[in-house]
């Protein structure tokens, strides 16, 4: 069944349950207004915020962890745990100060130690946490409630990357979860953060629940995206997971279930058809689809054999697979920047304008000497951006003509196995889709999918050292002109080198009861503020 068949007959069997004719989904749960049902994008499958980039992750972690510092709607980094910071005139010597009354969800107090214990683990897996490792001195603990941060040469963004909402996080652990090898998964899930999570009733794949921490303390200002006051509106969260879209709309309008994350677009009209649902943009800023290519296996080791995939990638196909009809929610960008931001551009991007030249990729991957090995294409089916933009690449890479192994799995695996470096059939991969949102894409310090850094970047591990040039540039400019002139250059050493693959720019809805208040918008559901009457 295409797609387009396949959510005509959800739409139809959504219609049936909303209208009582059919049985709706029998859902364990606790009733009353105290209590918040939400569907999440995909599975919970493990829960480490450090170990991996998956958002699913970030966003269950955002309940459960605090951070140092949290971005808010300005994209600017805010106080959250700290009371207070100095820096020393030549930018090397950082005190921050903890608030006070800080606790664990298992009632220790949160120490000077356990920042610094959780920040060493964090710097090992993040791209800024490295920049920042590299060069780091020492951080010291003063005393229970100071800590210090010594640098070898000033880093003018070290509260951007420790209040930055890309993945990972700075989230802060007790020192002895934090002692975990980064590249091991945390098997403890204790924070400070407003809700504690429930282990005893986390189901993966079926339920991850989340209850409020009676000891958290709130900022007193007003809450804005990850920073200020989060104050919780309800006792209880639960995480219902259903990856079948028909199953989620029926029930969010039979009222089994209080918010969905991700509704598929095509539904948008059947649920705003239900008097007691609303639906809206998710968020603004948006996201930017990723054909990512692993560097270091054949055939995508070979730039020709990527430059291939770019000449024949038409994002409108990738864009039509997710958003349908709708020209309003997104559009082409020949670029890697959030369209609409100050340092998007256009700077080399030839190559995703125009007609698609099939014949120009065939010949371009005939001159990288591809010799039929096959491409194992890591597609996540639980996940409705992963699979509809994967039915896209299978026929797009056959036509070009890559052997492709389609590998059909859900979105826990995927994050699983895109961390593998294994050679391909000793369980390695040669590309996976995923997405960044635009909050993530504005500039190269939160924007990890960018960096080119080798074993530092991310999963497909480029190693580009002219993009790594433009990205120290940035970094260094002393004014908008200068960042716009290094990210100019960076696009098109980007594209010409094939970082990865962009699919295009897209808007998504997100969903809920009527009877459902305070939900706003950015590129994560923010549960403080959200209340049900």
């Amino acid at each position: 069944m295409d797609r387009r068949n396949f959510l005509k007959a959800s739409a139809g069997v959504a219609a049936l349950a909303g209208s009582g004719s059919i049985a709706a989904p029998a859902l364990a749960q606790p009733a009353g207004a105290r209590t918040l049902r939400f569907v999440p994008q995909a599975n919970l499958a493990n829960f480490d915020p450090i170990w991996g980039t998956q958002y699913v992750v970030r966003n269950a972690a955002a309940l459960v962890w605090d951070t140092l510092y949290g971005f808010d709607e300005n994209l600017q980094p805010q106080r959250q745990m700290v009371e207070s910071e100095e820096v020393t005139a030549n930018g090397l010597t950082w005190s921050f100060r903890l608030r006070p009354g800080l606790k664990f969800h298992d009632g220790a107090a949160v120490t000077s130690k356990d920042v610094a214990a959780s920040l060493t683990r964090w710097m090992a897996r993040d791209s800024m946490g490295l920049m920042v490792r590299a060069l780091l001195e020492e951080i010291v603990s003063v005393d229970d409630r100071n800590f210090r941060i010594v640098l070898k040469r000033p880093y003018p963004k070290l509260l951007v990357a420790l209040g930055k909402n890309s993945t990972p996080m700075a989230f802060i652990m007790p020192e002895r979860i934090a002692k975990t090898d980064p590249f091991q998964q945390i098997n403890e899930y204790i924070g400070s953060g407003p809700m504690r999570f429930v282990r005893n009733e986390w189901v993966p794949g079926a339920k991850a629940v989340f209850e409020r921490f009676a000891d958290y303390q709130p900022r007193q200002e007003p809450s804005s995206w990850l920073a200020g006051g989060k104050r919780m509106g309800v006792d209880r969260i639960e995480w219902i997971i259903m990856p079948d879209p028909a199953t989620a709309a029926s029930a969010l309008q039979n009222g089994e279930i209080d918010w969905w994350e991700n509704p598929i677009t095509d539904l948008i009209p059947l649920l705003r058809r239900n008097r007691n649902v609303r639906a809206d943009i998710a968020d603004p800023l948006g996201n930017i689809g990723t054909f990512r290519m692993n560097h270091l296996t054949k055939p995508f080791n070979n730039l020709k054999a990527r430059q291939a995939v770019m000449a024949a990638l038409n994002q409108e196909d990738y864009m039509r697979a997710l958003v349908g009809n709708d020209d309003a929610l997104w559009k082409r960008i020949p670029g890697y920047f959030t369209p609409g931001t100050p340092l998007y551009t256009e700077e080399g991007g030839d190559i995703l304008k125009g007609p698609r030249n099939m014949e120009l990729a065939k010949r371009l991957l005939a001159e990288s000497g591809y010799d039929g090995t096959p491409v194992p294409c890591v597609i996540a089916q639980d996940q409705p951006i992963t699979k509809n933009m994967g039915d896209v690449t299978a026929d797009l890479l056959k036509r070009i003509g890559f052997n492709v192994d389609f590998v059909a799995t859900d979105w826990g695996t995927t994050g699983q196995r895109r961390a593998m470096k294994n050679p391909v059939g000793q369980g390695g991969w040669g590309m996976f889709h995923s997405w960044h949102a635009g909050a993530d894409c504005i500039n190269p310090a939160v924007y990890i999918a960018i960096r080119a850094n080798g074993d530092g970047a991310w999963f497909g591990w480029p190693n580009i050292p002219a993009v790594e040039t433009e990205v120290s540039n940035w970094f260094e400019a002393k004014n908008l002109d200068e960042e716009k002139a290094a990210i100019s250059r960076l696009n098109r050493a980007a594209i010409e080198n094939v970082v990865y693959a962009p699919t295009g720019f897209f808007l998504q809805y997100q969903a809920w009861r009527a009877n459902v208040s305070g939900i706003t918008k950015g590129p994560l559901p923010f549960f403080w503020g959200v209340s049900k009457s």
